[in-house]
């Protein structure tokens, strides 16, 4: 008989992860933290490049009770976020907790409203609850080639410093932030350098006036003020797309990530970036675009994102859409109680800002959750919020919202009470085992 625990279980110990960890210590929520790598960190320990940057600034990135040293730049590297989570995690004593290199292999809700989780070495536990911090940087998305490529293949996760593209004649495909700075590299070090865009991107520069544009936007900004403000950056700094023989991007700012780069614009001046459009076929050295180019290569790097995966759990339990999962207050489901999916989101901001504010009030959503028998996630479902549509999001709009709620909290328990009055005793239903060569999880 496997003993049943009164924690709940945080799957990760990245940022997200780490955040949780910190919020659920302070509210006194007992907790297990589990991580499959050998050392904390999440993406910024095992996913990054040497010379990784954040593109969102010291200020909004930071927790907000657990500031940055003064002498961090505004943009600190991948070393400097390493040594920051390292500095959290020991300053709120959260090591004590940690498991590291345990690799959860599969989740499952049982009777009495509990959770079995398997490891890979086949350990098994009970949980009160799983809170899934696996973040979404890990299940690398590769783009369909037609043809054969004589040379190398990456994806941008497995690059890691300069010397993979030193002297060689680099592809990269995609717009985004990566895929940027990737070019950029090989632009420096490399025989030649191309960026392949299906479409093209708003390059949002990372500073203007000198203070980094992030820290320009203030909570209270509606995004077409936003919108507004970026498209007046970009044309002070970099003028028309025209100039850099590039089309105007046929969608509007924000609606995708936002890619804050101003070295690509630079190297396509100096010649050192040569911009194409998507990729047709693969031709042994060659590479065919859609415009019915051709050009060789001796190194492709695929910039094409990722997948939002959580192979650890049941087909029951996998919600994902595309990019976005389908739950209620971006972590409660309607149907089951005592799992929460956390992080999944992109914000145009820093992830320690937004943990800092939304991280505490989770905390009292998960206490709330105990003195109810329904979900949380049918509560606000009964309460009348949709599911998300995307996973992109407005971080001043994510302050505005957790101000209201912070606010109004109380009316949020009492109408929660009467919707629970409203429904017999609620239980979970349970799900049988799984064979053991299930893939487990990153």
């Amino acid at each position: 008989m496997l003993e049943t625990t009164n924690k709940h279980l945080i799957i990760g110990s990245g940022f997200v992860g780490l955040g949780m960890a910190e919020s659920m210590k302070t509210a006194d929520i007992p907790y297990d933290q589990v991580d499959a790598s050998d050392d904390i960190g999440g993406n910024w320990y095992h996913g990054v490049y040497e010379t990784a940057h954040i593109i969102s600034s010291r200020k909004i990135t930071q927790f907000t009770h657990f500031p940055m040293p003064d002498d961090y730049p505004d943009f600190p590297s991948a070393q400097n976020m390493r040594d920051y989570l390292n500095s959290f995690a020991d300053h709120f004593d959260l090591r004590k907790n940690i498991e590291l290199n345990r690799k959860v292999s599969y989740v499952r809700p049982i009777a009495d409203n509990l959770w079995e989780v398997t490891f890979d070495n086949d350990e098994q536990r009970i949980y009160k609850g799983i809170i899934i911090c696996n973040g979404h940087h890990w299940c690398k998305r590769f783009p369909q080639f037609s043809g054969e490529f004589n040379g190398e293949i990456i994806h941008s996760k497995d690059y890691k410093n300069s010397e993979q593209l030193r002297g060689k004649r680099v592809l990269v495909i995609g717009g985004g932030n990566s895929a940027c700075d990737v070019a950029a590299e090989a632009a420096r070090v490399g025989a030649k350098s191309v960026l392949s865009m299906r479409e093209s991107v708003w390059f949002i520069p990372k500073t203007f006036v000198g203070i980094p544009v992030s820290d320009l936007i203030q909570w209270w900004v509606p995004e077409w003020l936003q919108r507004f403000t970026a498209y007046l950056i970009i044309l002070l700094t970099f003028g028309s797309y025209e100039n850099y023989g590039l089309p105007k991007p046929n969608y509007r700012i924000f609606d995708k990530h936002p890619t804050l780069n101003n070295e690509v614009p630079y190297y396509i001046k100096h010649g050192r970036i040569t911009c194409k459009p998507g990729v047709r076929c693969l031709d042994g050295e060659e590479v065919e675009f859609v415009d019915g180019s051709r050009e060789s290569f001796d190194l492709i790097v695929c910039a094409t994102g990722f997948h939002l995966a959580y192979p650890f759990l049941a087909p029951e339990l996998q919600r994902v859409e595309g990019a976005t999962v389908k739950c209620y207050g971006g972590s409660f489901l309607e149907d089951y109680k005592g799992i929460y999916y956390i992080g999944w989101t992109q914000a145009r901001g820093g992830v320690g800002s937004l943990l800092s504010a939304s991280a505490p009030i989770f905390t009292r959503f998960l206490k709330l959750q105990d003195q109810i028998k329904i979900p949380m996630g049918l509560v606000f479902k009964e309460m009348g919020e949709q599911l998300p549509k995307t996973h992109l999001q407005d971080p001043q709009k994510i302050f505005r919202e957790l101000k209201l709620v912070n606010f109004f909290f109380n009316r949020i328990v009492k109408k929660a009470h009467q919707i629970d009055s409203q429904y017999s005793d609620f239980q979970n239903s349970p799900l049988p085992p799984v064979a053991k060569e299930v893939v487990g999880s990153k």
